[in-house]
């Protein structure tokens, strides 16, 4: 997992490989109703509307989470680019930061599935907010992203890389 800092912007990117094949990775990652199975429990995230079946350009996904001190919020976001089993974005419309613009690729490896997240954030108020994003948004985005790959791991297994390289 690597932050970097852009300028007003602040960027995260995490990826992971998968022992499952693209279109079971692509089934788990656009169903929004598996976001609560890779969401840290404390944050008691609920999904309040917006699942379908499928996943599509301009769904708005309304959410009820915690993601600090208990203090629940609401969170708004819309699915603005879908690409079937390549990738979709995820926008914030209603919630915590100022921008939040967060990527999902899945690309085809040997025995499974590369799954990257490439997130773009603001925080509101910057000149203050930015003073606090590596004591505590930067850990607890750490946190939860960690907490997801385990998640991951637990449900779909290791992607053993010499096995990749063998077959």
């Amino acid at each position: 997992m690597v932050f970097e800092k852009q300028g007003q912007l602040f960027q995260l990117s995490s990826t992971i490989n998968l022992p499952i094949s693209i279109e079971e990775s692509w089934n788990f990652l656009s169903d929004p109703g598996n976001l609560k199975v890779i969401t840290p429990d404390y944050m008691g995230f609920h999904i309040i509307s917006g699942t379908s079946d499928g996943m599509y350009a301009g769904q708005i996904i309304s959410y009820k989470v915690s993601p600090l001190l208990g203090i629940n919020m609401n969170w708004v976001t819309e699915i603005t680019h879908v690409e079937d089993k390549v990738f979709f974005v995820d926008e914030q419309r209603k919630g915590p930061y100022a921008l939040w613009h967060h990527k999902h690729f899945l690309r085809p490896i040997k025995n499974g599935t590369e799954m990257k997240d490439l997130v773009h954030y603001q925080l509101p108020f910057p000149l203050i907010a930015n003073r606090f994003h590596s004591l505590l948004v930067k850990p607890k985005l750490k946190e939860i992203f960690e907490y997801r790959t385990q998640a991951l791991i637990n449900l779909f297994g290791v992607y053993d890389e010499a096995k990749a390289r063998i077959i």
